[in-house]
């Protein structure tokens, strides 16, 4: 098992952007795979990207073009730079790291986009 924390969320405007980082308490040079969901009201739990260990990234379709999730080895941490940020984005976002069967999760960051 490995601690995630996420930070960065807050209140944006539409058309703005925001950067969420989620620190882990130990090397994530092995994890298979870390990714960023997010919950809204009402609804289910939906992948937002994920990033392999090798690089290799995947994006739900409406967030595509818009959101970059990256990883640093170095500083055990992973980065979901969202642009251009709709008020349908907004959500409790949550990290997650799998490794083999053995998936944990962040306590979530709140992430309102509103004028």
């Amino acid at each position: 098992q490995v601690q995630l924390v996420e930070s960065g969320g807050g209140l944006v405007q539409p058309g703005g952007s925001r950067r969420l980082s989620c620190v882990a308490s130990r090397s994530i040079f092995s994890f298979n795979v870390m990714g960023w969901y997010r919950q809204a009201p009402g609804k289910q739990r939906e992948l937002v990207a994920a990033i392999t260990s090798g690089g290799s990234t995947n994006y739900a379709d409406s967030v595509k073009g818009r959101f970059t999730i990256s990883r640093d080895n170095a500083n055990n941490t992973v980065y979901l730079q969202m642009n251009s940020l709709k008020p349908e984005d907004t959500a409790v976002y949550y990290c997650n790291a799998r490794l083999g069967i053995s998936v944990s999760w962040g306590q979530g960051t709140q992430v309102t986009v509103s004028s």
